[in-house]
């Protein structure tokens, strides 16, 4: 049996319970939306070898969020940049990172290796 102990507002502590459950509940269900599963969006893959992105220019759909995966196959470690995309992300040697791009608007946006920029150069473009 519930007890009936006032709150403020009149409400009882049975019903303080399940209004605090139903705010739980409410905020890890958000948290899941937030955190979906990354195999949903679409993947794009990059490669850094040599010093060079491999494609050097990638094509993905307009208004979408896209995950770029990008694997450093060189031994020295390299720093993904993009002034277009706002983006930084350093890739250790032989690793591979993750970076979230868009939804953007249709355009080309520029993308370097911030310890090679004269030859890790490339494009991402939106259409």
């Amino acid at each position: 049996m519930a007890t009936t102990t006032p709150f403020p507002g009149g409400a009882n502590r049975s019903m303080a319970c399940t209004c605090r459950r139903g705010a739980v509940l409410l905020l890890l269900s958000a948290a899941a939306a937030t955190h979906a599963d990354p195999s949903a969006t679409p993947t794009a893959e990059l490669r850094l070898q040599n010093h060079l992105f491999e494609p050097s220019e990638i094509h993905i759909p307009a208004h979408t969020k896209v995950r770029l995966l990008i694997h450093n196959l060189d031994s020295t470690l390299e720093e993904f940049e993009s002034w277009d995309l706002n983006r930084k992300k350093i890739i250790f040697g032989n690793h591979s990172a993750t970076v979230f791009v868009g939804p953007l608007a249709p355009g080309t946006y520029r993308f370097f290796g911030e310890f090679n920029s004269k030859t890790a150069l490339g494009r991402l473009v939106v259409q």
